[in-house]
């Protein structure tokens, strides 16, 4: 099991909760066909400023004290650097930020060199920081924010490469959780799974907008899959909650048993103990 692995299962449940109280704009369950409904909700960026600075500000707490060394000196060189030699200090911090697990302040470091080099790959590493960062947070005016950025990342990415899955994957994530066309997102990702079935990324988010628009039945046949193709703890926690809201104890508590295998964590086993112990009663 390894770090990374317990890292994802450990932050998989402090948000799952979250989550569910955090239904898709726009993406409701329709009584008559049980199937989302296009109700548009207008997106855009907050006129709540939300920046690097500010984001950097909240996730310094979360560092250790190399870390957060390495960050300050950083940060105080791209302040005096020339326009030049800021990209290579960016990244450098950007690779902090990864190591440390904060997306948001590694998304707009990648998002300042992507605005320069017009890289693909400098695109995609900031789309992708963008929807990770909307996912860890709980301030809405901060995920709009994020979301914004992840769409204006993505589609610069697919002007560089048009059939790429996994920017037309993140396009469609960040179209679905900007909430102003969640049909057109979910379109998207329908669009990378007919190419190519078992990929892991839209899967994932299709079962979990399912599953925030109330299709529990829908997000357990995505999520089930997913774990026969690969055994990794977060389809299987979000399977288990699938077949919980449906009423499948039994399938639940095996879900959650299986997810507790692949963590290897403890604290976080314990909490899934939990989970399964209501499901007995």
């Amino acid at each position: 099991m390894n770090k990374k692995q317990i890292v994802v299962g450990v932050a998989v449940i402090a948000i799952m909760g979250y989550l569910y109280s955090l239904p898709v704009k726009g993406l409701t369950k329709s009584k008559e066909t049980g199937t989302p409904g296009a109700t548009m909700v207008a997106a855009g960026k907050p006129a709540v400023s939300v920046t690097e600075a500010s984001v950097s500000a909240i996730a310094k707490p979360n560092l250790d004290a190399a870390q957060l060394q390495q960050v300050n000196s950083l940060e105080a060189q791209i302040k005096s650097a020339s326009g030049e030699a800021k990209p290579a200090l960016q990244r450098a911090l950007a690779a902090i930020w990864d190591a440390a697990t904060q997306p948001a302040p590694a998304a707009f470091n990648y998002q300042a060199i992507a605005q320069k080099s017009n890289d693909f790959a400098d695109w995609v590493n900031a789309g992708n920081r963008f929807n990770e960062a909307y996912k860890a947070s709980q301030d809405t005016a901060a995920q709009m924010t994020f979301s914004a950025n992840a769409v204006e990342a993505f589609e610069s990415a697919i002007k560089l490469k048009p059939a790429d899955l996994e920017a037309k994957t993140g396009l469609g994530v960040a179209i679905v959780n900007g909430g102003g066309a969640p049909m057109k997102g979910i379109g998207l990702l329908l669009e990378v799974v007919k190419q190519e079935p078992d990929n892991h990324a839209a899967n994932l988010n299709l079962g979990m907008f399912a599953m925030k628009s109330g299709q529990f039945d829908k997000a357990a046949i995505r999520f089930k899959r997913m774990t026969e193709v690969k055994e990794e703890v977060e389809p299987y926690f979000y399977l288990a909650e699938a077949y919980k809201q449906l009423g499948q104890k039994k399938e639940a508590i095996a879900a959650y048993e299986k997810c507790k295998e692949l963590m290897g964590d403890p604290v976080a086993g314990q909490r899934i103990d939990e989970y399964i112990k209501e499901l007995k009663k």
